[in-house]
């Protein structure tokens, strides 16, 4: 009675009609598509392996996932869903494109590497060898940095982006998963404690400054800017959290395990809930909550506004782009198609260290096919 009350209430509101979800089912090599205005899922792609991480292009034209396990980066178009290309990369499990639209980073968690590509071709640029699990990625507004966790060590790694070098690696505690940039600083969740943790770029000042539950795990910049939503993977909780003091306002215990969040324009969320293979569907106005069946193990969610001058491209217009882990400086004014300049790519001048080693593209490597769920 509660699925079916909420939904009569989204179908009561002409805004909510028309969106598209796409969920990354890990666990099943697939990506569930689900349409909003009736909660339902419409049509499940099949990939080849196991993707986990989606992000929407420089352009705003395509969206562009990794198959981890199967050395796949994926392109899709965001109003049909069909995939468009299909590129080899070395086990990209968490990516990101810097805020200029220069580069791409991939965090390889598996092989232990960090790896650098130029956005549009997609030449890889440099290669990183980092100690055990680098995670998740986020870069600062002005692009000249990116910063990844490296989960099994309790670090993070800043690479400076003008010459291709790991700057440093610190500690910031045990297991650090998500990490976004958020008012100066970088904002990251450690799954082997209830703790969200600030850490000073500059200074490299570590602090506690909420608690969520165990397995604490990504912290999700709201559209309107002012609420961060943070979740628990273990103690299966979302926290609603101001995003300028990091006063927790609210806990939502959501069994099933939440992970990767998506908004709609309306600051609905849509939660992937991994131990129960469902999307939750959560208003924060009204408490009201319902969930869909979807693949097994869903990961990554993108939500893809389908509504008049308004596109995939959301996500770069949102005032949270301001915050989260590709932050612009500036958010592009409006939705619908990018209208905003790139700048001229080129290339990284890398210097080689011990940390770092020029590859050509394409470099294969050894695959680890051991089950893992992350």
């Amino acid at each position: 009675m509660w699925r079916a009350a909420f939904l009569s209430l989204l179908l009561a509101t002409p805004a909510a009609r028309a969106d598209t979800a796409y969920v990354l089912n890990s666990g099943e090599a697939s990506i569930s598509v689900v349409d909003t205005a009736t909660f339902a899922e419409t049509r499940r792609i099949p990939l080849l392996r196991e993707a986990h991480h989606i992000v929407v292009s420089p352009d705003g034209r395509n969206l562009v996932l990794g198959d981890s396990a199967a050395n796949e980066l994926i392109f899709l178009d965001p109003e049909s869903g069909e995939i468009r290309r299909r590129e080899r990369i070395s086990n990209p499990y968490h990516l990101e494109y810097s805020p200029d639209g220069r580069f791409l980073v991939v965090a390889s968690l598996r092989r232990d590497q960090i790896d650098i590509y130029e956005a549009g071709t997609l030449t890889l640029l440099q290669r990183f060898r980092q100690r055990d699990k680098p995670s998740h990625v986020a870069f600062s507004p002005d692009s000249k940095w990116a910063y990844v966790t490296l989960q099994g060590t309790g670090q993070v790694a800043a690479v400076d982006m003008a010459n291709g070098t790991t700057a440093w690696v610190t500690p910031v505690g045990p297991e650090p998963a998500g990490i976004i940039w958020h008012r100066g600083k970088l904002l990251i969740g450690l799954m082997g404690r209830p703790d969200f943790v600030t850490l000073d770029p500059e200074t490299r000042d570590v602090r506690t400054v909420f608690q969520v539950g165990r397995g604490a795990h990504t912290a999700y910049p709201a559209p309107d800017g002012r609420t961060l939503y943070a979740t628990s993977r273990v103690d299966s909780r979302i926290a609603e959290v101001d995003a300028d003091t990091f006063e927790v306002r609210r806990i939502f215990d959501i069994p099933g395990g939440p992970d990767c969040i998506a908004f709609d324009p309306e600051g609905r969320l849509y939660a992937t809930l991994r131990w129960t293979g469902r999307l939750l569907i959560l208003d924060p106005r009204s408490n009201e909550q319902a969930q869909i069946r979807v693949g097994r193990s869903p990961h990554g969610v993108f939500l893809v506004p389908q509504r008049p001058g308004v596109g995939a491209d959301y996500a770069f217009a949102a005032p949270g782009a301001i915050s989260g882990s590709r932050p612009m400086i500036q958010p592009i004014t409006g939705g619908g198609a990018v209208a905003r300049a790139l700048p001229e790519a080129a290339p990284v001048e890398a210097r080689l260290g011990e940390a770092s080693i020029r590859v050509n593209a394409g470099t294969p490597g050894h695959l680890s096919t051991r089950p893992t769920l992350r």
